[in-house]
């Protein structure tokens, strides 16, 4: 048997034949290939959104879980699923304390075991979830099972080519036999990557010793290597074609299935041509992978620029979370804050692979603890909120028990109150808010209503009662005194009464109280009695005034004035009295002496008078009370 050197990229005896300068990328493409070899699914990764499933609820985390099972491959979504079942538990485990505390607290004496709470969500999930799981142990389980069988059929093709070589004596007839062989090969499916490289050179080991037999037959095997030197010189030219490719991805992927062509569906070339050939192919391959290592060195350079602007995203979000918010207008800036910095991470590219999970663990806590301050926020909001709602539901039975009442002289202050107490209380639950106000404000408007009406009844009486004190000043004017003092006190007494039982006018027309008062100031002035007594009339007359029109604001304005007046006439006539001691040599007859004393007389009558009418004042607020 001739020894004749292997042209493919190992020799049979698992040697590479490549120089050191392009050892390196032919490993890397021999490498991708045998893990690719036992990797029967789609990558389908990179069609799967990126989303946080931190901030989904329980219901939709198991929607995005039915969605990502229903619409890819069970193997793509491992990261997906696993990512949903963390966020999932993590909700349903904080919901469970937090029904575990409320039970607590409204059951002191209760101990943790006694607490039990349904949530059908969390069937519902671990359903799909188990579902999703039996899928993929099948699945794995399944593709074990077909690359341990692709592993047995390729053995087996080993052993079918053994056969040939051993028990053929007519080799160029047995080239039908060997190109069935290598059709069966090509075909015969995935197997463990582990016996990739391996089998694969015992393949090829053995379809050497085929081509060393063929020399016997120079003719056919000269065709053969004609043929292969044609496909393998395709190959090397569709390879020089890549290197004009821009996508280096796209050229890499495509170099490896010329790899996979030159080994699993070419056969040898003649030896004169052999390391030629393959130095030539190796040479691209090397500058293929020279371009791929600088555009991946390149990528991870950008690859760190993004971790370092994913890692100050992160330190924001940390900040944001450590200042927090105390009230609701700081939370709705802190979230569209953090919305902001949660797009900018997402649209910022991949980071080195080493840190994508330790950087995502970090986004995700970041997050998480921002959301647990806000979700806590909130939640002492719904707390005050609910008390604000059962504060305003008390206020709107108060008002229902009042707004029929027809006592408005006691009711009215008291709606006007609850009115302003209603104010004073914050927001309650938005779903309620329409309604209660709704009810609230009705059950108001039905009262003032009923209100304005009775005083629009009252203002049209007091309008008759002013047209009436009109006309009666015009015949008032008529009115003369005979003369007789008792008979026309009396007369002057029966007009007070005539306009006092008239009734009240409107509080714009009460300048007409000011015309009576002034024609019976005339009426008493010519009227012979004493100056006291007409103006304890005249006072009376306006107090009664001040009663009907149940001014309490004027009556202790009165009040006040009349008061300050009795003590300033008190406090001259002791400064009068404090006086006369100063001159206390002199005799009484002294003019000074006589003029001090008259004075001190003139203040105490006027004094007198004031504490006169102060009581009258008094027995008048008494009598209403």
């Amino acid at each position: 048997m001739l020894e004749e050197k292997n042209d493919n990229l190992p020799q049979a005896d698992g040697h590479d034949q490549q120089t050191p300068s392009n050892h390196d990328a032919v490993e890397a493409i021999t490498q991708s290939n045998a893990e690719e070899s036992e990797d029967v699914s789609i990558d389908e990764t990179s069609e799967i959104a990126v989303v946080d499933y931190e901030n989904l609820t329980m219901s939709e985390l198991i929607v995005e879980l039915e969605n990502l099972m229903n619409n890819h491959k069970v193997m793509a979504i491992k990261d997906q699923a696993e990512a949903i079942r963390k966020a999932f538990f993590h909700q349903y485990h904080n919901l469970i304390d937090e029904k575990k505390q409320v039970f607590l607290s409204e059951n002191p004496t209760a101990a943790d075991s006694d607490f039990s709470y349904e949530f059908p969500l969390k069937n519902k999930f671990e359903n799909i979830y188990n579902t999703y799981r039996d899928k993929r142990s099948q699945y794995h389980k399944s593709i074990q099972d077909s690359l341990k069988g692709n592993l047995s059929k390729r053995m087996a093709i080993i052993d079918e080519l053994k056969e040939l070589i051993d028990n053929t004596e007519n080799y160029a007839t047995a080239l039908k036999d060997i190109q069935n062989i290598r059709d069966r090969w090509k075909n015969a499916g995935p197997i463990p990557k582990d016996n990739y490289n391996h089998v694969w050179n015992n393949f090829h080991f053995h379809i050497e010793r085929f081509y060393d037999h063929l020399h016997l037959d120079r003719e056919a095997r000269d065709l053969d290597f004609k043929f292969n030197l044609e496909q393998k010189q395709k190959l090397i030219e569709r390879a020089r074609k890549l290197l004009e490719v821009k996508d280096i991805s796209k050229s890499f992927r495509e170099l490896q299935t010329l790899h996979r062509i030159w080994k699993e569906e070419v056969g040898p070339v003649s030896r004169e041509y052999r390391e030629d050939i393959w130095n030539e192919f190796s040479e691209i391959t090397k500058q293929l992978h020279d371009k791929r290592e600088a555009y991946l060195q390149e990528f991870r350079v950008k690859e760190e620029a993004n971790l370092a602007i994913k890692q100050d995203l992160i330190k924001e979000i940390n900040a944001i979370a450590e200042k927090g918010a105390t009230s609701h207008k700081e939370w709705q800036d802190a979230i569209n804050k953090i919305n902001t910095l949660r797009d900018t991470y997402f649209n910022t590219g991949k980071v080195p692979l080493e840190d994508n999970e330790t950087t995502w663990a970090q986004f995700k806590e970041a997050t998480r603890v921002f959301n647990m301050q806000k979700n806590a926020f909130y939640k002492d909001i719904k707390k005050d909120q609910q008390e604000n709602l059962n504060k305003k539901l008390a206020l709107i039975e108060k008002v229902k028990s009042l707004y029929e009442s027809d006592d408005f002289e006691t009711v009215t202050p008291i709606m006007k109150q609850i009115q302003e107490d209603w104010k004073k209380i914050g927001h309650v639950p938005r779903k309620y808010s329409d309604q209660i106000w709704k009810d609230f404000k009705a059950t108001c408007n039905h009262y003032f209503d009923r209100l304005h009406a009775q005083k629009n009844e009252s203002i049209s009486a007091e309008m008759e009662n002013f047209d009436k004190k009109k006309q009666y000043l015009e015949d008032l004017k008529s009115f003369e005194l005979q003369g007789d003092h008792k008979e026309d006190l009396e007369s002057i007494k029966k007009h007070i009464e005539n306009w006092k039982n008239i009734g009240p006018v409107p509080q714009m027309r009460r300048h007409i109280e000011g015309k009576f008062n002034k024609i019976l100031d005339a009426l008493f002035d010519k009227l012979s009695m004493s100056k006291k007594e007409a103006e304890l009339v005249k006072f009376n007359n306006r107090l009664e005034q001040l009663a009907e029109s149940d001014d309490v604001r004027r009556i202790q304005n009165e009040f006040v004035f009349i008061q300050r007046k009795v003590d300033e006439i008190q406090a001259e006539i002791f400064q009068l009295e404090n006086n006369i001691q100063f001159i206390s040599s002199a005799k009484a007859d002294n003019p000074l002496i006589k003029e001090v004393n008259k004075n001190i007389e003139r203040h105490r009558d006027e004094l007198n008078l004031w504490k006169d009418k102060l009581n009258h004042l008094r027995r008048i607020t008494d009598s209403n009370k």
